[in-house]
C-alpha cells in the first residue's frame, strides 16, 4: 500500500492534469495527431501525448525540477530522431525552463512537471525523457545512482537476473534499498535513492567502485568497460550515469523503438518472467498499473539513505 505522502501527491499531481478530449491532451492541441508514431503498434502522435498524460501522477513525482534531455522523433520512432537539451522558444510555455551551470557558463534546459508539459514536449515531437540525477534547487548534488546493466546480445534471462541479484545483496549488505525497472531495451537499471549529500564526482567514485568490486569478483560475468569486445559474453555495469549531466530514461517513459517499449518499474519478484524489450508498452501500462495491487516504487521518494563514509571504506573508495 502507497505511503500517505505518496497518495498525497500522487492526488495533487492528477488534480492538476487538464481535460483530455478530441485532439485536446491535458489542455495541449496536438496538430497532426493521427500521425504514426508506431505503425508496427498502431500507435499514432496523438496516442503517445495521451499515454503520457495518463501516466502523469505515476510519472512526474520523478522527473519534477530535473533537467531533461530528450529523444525528439518529429515522424515516429522509424524517422529521424535526434538529442536536444537546451530549450527552445518554440516550446509550450507549461515546458519550464532549468538554468544549469556549465564550465563556459548557463545554459538553459527543459523541464516537466506538469500534465500539461508532458502533452507539450509530445507535440513538439518528443518520445523519449532522460532525467538527471539531480533537482532543484540541488543540481550538483545526486538524489539517486543509477546502475545500467546492458548484458551483450543475446545473454540469457537468467544470467541478468543472477547479475542483478549480486548487485542487490551487495547494496542490502550496505544497508542501502535499491529499486528495479526495465530499460525498454534488452537491460535492466537499479535505482538508490539517496540524501543528497555527495558530489557528483564522489557518486561516480562511489558507483565506479561498486562495478569494479563485482567484475573483480566475477570476471567471468562483468565487465564495467564500454568495449564492445570487453562485453563478450558478460554484462556491461554502467556506472557512467552517475557523472554530471548523465541521464537515464524516466520511469514509465516510451522507448523510441519498435512497438513503444516502456521504462517500467518492477517488484523484484517479476524477474521470474523475462519482461525486457517491449514485454512492457505504451499500450499496456495503463492496464497493468490498474491490474496491480501494489506500486512495486511506492516507497522510493520516501526512502531516506545516505551514502557514508563507513560505506566508502567497506567498496575500497576514497572520497575526496
Amino acid at each position: 500500500m502507497r505511503s500517505a505522502a505518496k497518495k498525497t501527491a500522487a492526488k495533487k499531481t492528477a488534480g492538476t492534469q487538464a481535460p483530455t478530449t478530441g485532439n485536446v491532451v491535458a489542455g495541449i492541441a496536438i496538430s497532426n495527431p493521427d500521425k504514426p508514431y508506431f505503425p508496427e503498434a498502431d500507435l499514432s502522435k496523438i496516442d503517445i501525448a495521451r499515454y503520457y498524460a495518463a501516466m502523469a501522477p505515476r510519472m512526474l513525482p520523478f522527473i519534477a525540477k530535473r533537467p531533461l534531455s530528450l529523444v525528439r522523433c518529429p515522424d515516429g520512432w522509424n524517422g529521424q530522431c535526434f538529442y536536444q537539451k537546451n530549450a527552445d522558444k518554440a516550446v509550450h510555455p507549461s515546458v519550464t525552463r532549468v538554468a544549469v551551470p556549465e564550465s563556459k557558463g548557463t545554459a538553459t534546459y527543459m523541464g516537466a512537471n506538469t500534465p500539461d508539459a508532458l502533452a507539450a514536449l509530445v507535440q513538439w515531437g518528443v518520445i523519449e525523457l532522460h532525467p538527471w540525477g539531480s533537482r532543484t534547487p540541488k543540481l550538483d548534488s545526486p538524489d539517486q545512482l543509477i546502475f545500467d546493466f546492458d548484458p551483450d546480445d543475446g545473454m540469457q534471462w537468467a544470467k541478468l537476473v543472477e547479475a542483478v541479484g549480486l548487485l542487490r545483496t551487495l547494496l542490502d549488505d550496505l544497508q542501502l534499498s535499491s529499486f528495479l525497472k526495465t530499460t525498454g531495451g534488452k537491460g535492466l537499471h537499479v535505482v538508490v535513492p539517496i540524501r543528497a549529500t555527495l558530489t557528483w564526482d564522489d557518486a561516480k567514485g562511489f558507483t565506479k567502485a561498486i562495478a569494479d568490486l563485482l567484475v573483480a569478483t566475477f570476471p567471468d560475468r562483468f565487465t564495467s568497460v564500454m568495449s564492445k569486445e570487453r562485453r563478450k559474453g558478460r554484462i556491461f555495469i554502467d556506472y557512467l550515469r552517475n557523472g554530471q549531466g548523465s541521464t537515464a530514461i524516466a520511469p514509465y517513459a516510451v522507448r523510441a523503438r519498435k512497438n513503444a517499449p516502456v521504462s517500467a518499474p518492477l517488484d523484484w519478484a517479476e524477474l521470474a518472467r523475462d519482461v525486457r524489450f517491449d514485454y512492457f508498452n505504451a499500450k499496456n501500462m495503463l492496464e497493468r498499473l490498474q491490474r496491480a495491487k501494489a506500486d512495486p516504487w511506492a516507497d522510493f521518494l520516501q526512502t531516506k539513505q545516505t551514502i557514508t563514509s563507513a560505506m566508502f571504506k567497506r567498496i575500497g573508495y576514497k572520497s575526496r
